[in-house]
Formats: structure tokens, C-alpha cells, sequence
């Protein structure tokens, strides 16, 4: 019985080409590939998909692709590498510029009900996402950070294990590179964390020097959870401020903002977070600023009131001001308020 006859099978996918960035396609302008229908089960929602695998030039090694084409348009990600199209950036590092939430449910129970559901809104190569409406912050910093030109050397042989043990024999013959592995966190990446987005190393590496190259580096003191917000519109209020803040943070519940205090006279706010990562993952998605009521906010880190104390800022500046918030954060501009 042919796969799309049986109602078992209807949801499996046929396809022609495989959606791929430059990089993981080559510089071989006559590649050739072998196509296999329902060869394996797709990384995100598991149904059986159509596999294809070629080799992207001299050298290199033969590469395949690891998710169906239902579930890389809707991440708009390469079918192989599953790195942004637009970009070639990681999902995490997009969708934490653009404020993009994307549903997609990563439990066996739901994800191949909702690939089926979506392939069916799917339209040809177009992709669900829309970044029409993001902040225009957020795209400056995507073209920052973009990768323009393809890099060709991530498709290198992967690194012989028999020659980290010293047991390799194969000499130049050796199909694999003769390295030795780099041990960070860099080499601990997970197919499923790059594809929704989360806990992505590289992700983090990007997001968080970014921050650092805007200067918005973490500050040594840990106990400081509290971002300043400055140049705020004129009518912007305590619920504004907090509702732009959960808008512009992608996977961030709303319950992460513990307290949000606004100085009307001096327009700025203080954002307070429930703990210090929430903290540091709104300054990466805020490092090149906040858009606010079409006005770009500059956005800096707190400091410990024992700080600000030393500073000099008198009685009843924004430090005094924040005294109602509870905790031992201020904010560094707090003087300059």
C-alpha cells in the first residue's frame, strides 16, 4: 500500500529539495545528492520524512538532514544545521532579539500533532515567522551579529576518536581530522536546544558578549537582579514600562519581573527581577536598546545601594526613590536621574 494511502502514514513527508543555507550546501556548485523517502524520523516532531545527504566539497564530510521541511519552515531554520536562514544565527539568539514565541511543543505527545496542524497553514516555501512588527533594536542587533559570508570550515570532518585515545593507525589516511577536542561548553551542544531555542551555548556566547560589547557586562555583585531604564516617553506609566518589558522577552513569564518602579519626574523606571539569570537575559535582549512608544530607551545595570550611597546621590533622588522597591539594587545612572 503506497504511504499516503494509509491513514497511518499521511502525515509522512515527500519532498523534492531540501531547504539548506549556503554554508551547509558548499561551494560546489554541481553537488550531488542521494535522496531516501522515510529514511529516519524527524529531530523535532519524529514523523518520517524524506533524508537527503551529499558531500559540500573537497575534504569535507558528507552531511544529511536531520528535521522535516513542516517543522524548518516554521522555524525558518536550515534543514541540516538548523541555524537561521536570514541570519545564521541560532534560533536563540533570533528569537531573543526579535521578542518571537514561537508554541511549538517539544513533548512526543503533542509535537507531531501540531507539525501536522502547521503543515496545512504552510504556503509553499514561506515560513511562519513574522518579523514585521519586531523592535527595530532588535533588528540592529541581529545585523551585528549576522554572519554575512558562508563559513565553509564548519563542515569539516568531524574529530577522530580513535586518534584522542592514541590509538589511530590511518596516519594522513584518516578520513577524520587529528585534533584534539576542545573542552568547553561550546562542545556540548544538543540537536533539540538548538532547534527550540533553549540553553543553547552558543546562543549564550553570542547573547552575552554582545551585551558586554554594548556595556552591559554583568556586574561581579550577584545579588544586584535590577536593570534602569532611562529617557522613557512622557506618558509612559508603571504598567507600560512592565508590559513593554514582558512583551520584548521571548520565553520570559511575566512572573520573572518582580517589581517594576516608575519616576514620572525623572522619566525613567527601575525593572526588578526575580533572580540574577532573568536579570542577565533581559540585558541581552536589551543590549541595543528598548523600544518604547517609538522612542529608543537606553537601558543600564543596577548597582548595590551601598554603591550608590558612595556615590554622593543626595535625599530624594532617584535613589531615595527606590527605596520603596525592597531590595539592595540601584541603578548606576541613579545620580544622574
Amino acid at each position: 500500500m503506497p504511504p499516503k494511502a494509509d491513514i497511518n502514514k499521511a502525515g509522512w513527508e515527500q519532498s523534492e529539495f531540501p531547504i539548506l543555507c549556503e554554508t551547509c550546501l558548499g561551494d560546489n556548485a554541481f553537488v550531488r545528492m542521494s535522496k531516501q523517502e522515510y529514511a529516519r524520523s524527524c529531530g523535532a516532531c519524529a514523523r518520517p520524512f524524506t533524508v537527503f545527504r551529499w558531500n559540500p566539497g573537497a575534504g569535507m564530510r558528507f552531511k544529511t538532514t536531520v528535521v522535516c521541511q513542516t517543522c524548518a519552515k516554521i522555524k525558518n531554520v536550515c534543514q541540516t544545521c538548523l541555524l537561521d536562514l536570514e541570519y545564521g544565527l541560532p534560533t536563540q539568539v533570533r528569537d531573543t532579539a526579535l521578542a518571537l514565541k514561537i508554541q511549538a511543543p517539544s513533548s512526543d505527545i503533542n509535537r507531531e500533532y501540531y507539525a501536522q496542524n502547521m503543515e496545512g497553514k504552510l504556503d509553499g516555501n514561506k515560513s511562519l515567522l513574522d518579523s514585521g512588527r519586531a523592535q527595530s533594536a532588535g533588528k540592529e542587533m541581529l545585523k551585528q551579529l549576522a554572519r554575512t559570508d558562508p563559513y565553509y570550515k564548519r563542515n569539516r570532518p568531524k574529530i577522530c576518536s580513535f586518534f584522542v585515545k592514541g590509538e589511530c593507525t590511518r596516519g594522513n589516511e584518516c578520513p577524520y581530522r587529528h585534533e584534539k577536542p576542545a573542552d568547553n561548553e561550546l562542545s556540548m551542544q544538543n540537536m533539540q536546544d538548538r532547534y527550540y531555542g533553549r540553553n543553547d551555548p552558543v546562543a549564550r556566547k553570542l547573547l552575552s558578549g554582545h551585551a558586554e560589547a554594548q556595556g552591559l557586562k554583568p556586574p561581579e555583585d550577584e545579588s544586584i537582579t535590577s536593570l534602569f531604564l532611562s529617557s522613557l516617553p512622557a506618558d509612559a506609566s508603571e504598567q507600560s514600562v512592565r508590559t513593554r518589558a514582558a512583551q520584548t522577552l521571548a520565553g520570559a513569564a511575566p512572573a520573572q519581573i518582580r517589581s517594576v518602579v516608575h519616576v514620572a519626574k525623572s522619566r525613567c523606571a527601575f525593572v526588578n527581577f526575580v533572580d540574577r539569570p532573568a536579570a542577565e537575559r533581559a540585558a541581552e535582549a536589551w543590549a541595543a536598546g528598548l523600544d518604547f512608544g517609538g522612542v529608543r530607551v537606553s537601558v543600564k545595570w543596577g548597582r548595590s545601594r551601598a554603591k550608590a550611597g558612595a556615590g554622593g546621590a543626595p535625599p530624594g533622588s532617584a535613589s531615595g526613590s527606590g527605596a520603596g522597591l525592597g531590595t539592595a539594587n540601584m541603578p548606576a545612572a541613579a545620580t544622574a536621574a
